[in-house]
C-alpha cells in the first residue's frame, strides 16, 4: 500500500476522520508557538518555511478536494499529479494566517463530503498515474498521512523555538 500512499508510514493508529478533523488546530497551536519571528524562515536552504508549509497544506487541501469529488462523480477517473515546488513559487510571503484561513475552510468542506460519503464510496476507484489504482479511501488516508507529515515538520520547529526562548 506504500506505492498508493507514500504517507502511510506517517499514521498512527487514530480513526483517520480523527486526524483530518485535529489537524487545523494542531498547526495554529505550532504556529502559536513558532511565534510570528520565526514564522517566515526556513529552517534550511531549500526547506519551506513554516509560514510555507501551511500554504502547501492549503494547497494540498484543494487538489484533495477536488480528486476526492472527481473520484466520486467519474467513472474510471485519472488523476492530475502537480508539481508541488512549482506551486509553491509563490508562497514567499505569503501569510500563514491567511493560509491556515484558508486551509480550516476548505478542510472543513472536505469533511462534510467525506463524512457523507463513507464508507459507501470507499472502494469507488480512481487511477493515479504514478501510483496506479486507488480508491476513495486511499485518497482520505493520503490526506491524514500527509498532514501527519507536516505536522511533524511543524512540531520540530516549534519544538526548537520553545527550546531557544527557554535557554534564555
Amino acid at each position: 500500500m506504500h506505492d498508493l500512499n507514500p504517507y502511510e508510514k506517517f499514521l498512527d493508529g487514530r480513526p483517520i476522520e480523527i486526524i483530518l478533523a485535529a489537524t487545523p488546530n494542531s498547526i495554529a497551536e505550532h504556529l502559536d508557538k513558532i511565534g510570528p519571528a520565526k514564522i517566515t524562515i526556513a529552517p534550511a536552504p531549500g526547506k519551506w518555511s513554516p509560514a510555507e508549509i501551511v500554504c502547501h497544506l492549503a494547497d494540498c487541501e484543494i487538489a484533495f478536494g477536488f480528486r476526492l469529488r472527481q473520484t466520486l462523480a467519474e467513472e474510471n477517473h485519472v488523476i492530475q499529479p502537480f508539481d508541488q515546488d512549482k506551486w509553491s513559487a509563490p508562497y514567499l510571503g505569503l501569510p500563514a494566517k491567511e493560509a491556515l484561513a484558508t486551509f480550516t475552510a476548505l478542510r472543513n468542506w472536505n469533511l462534510l463530503l467525506i463524512a457523507s460519503s463513507l464508507p459507501k464510496a470507499a472502494s469507488k476507484t480512481v487511477t493515479h498515474p504514478e501510483r496506479g489504482t486507488m480508491t476513495f479511501r486511499t485518497i482520505v488516508e493520503t490526506m491524514a498521512g500527509h498532514d501527519l507529515n507536516h505536522l511533524s515538520q511543524l512540531q520540530r520547529l516549534a519544538s526548537q523555538n520553545t527550546s531557544v526562548l527557554k535557554g534564555r
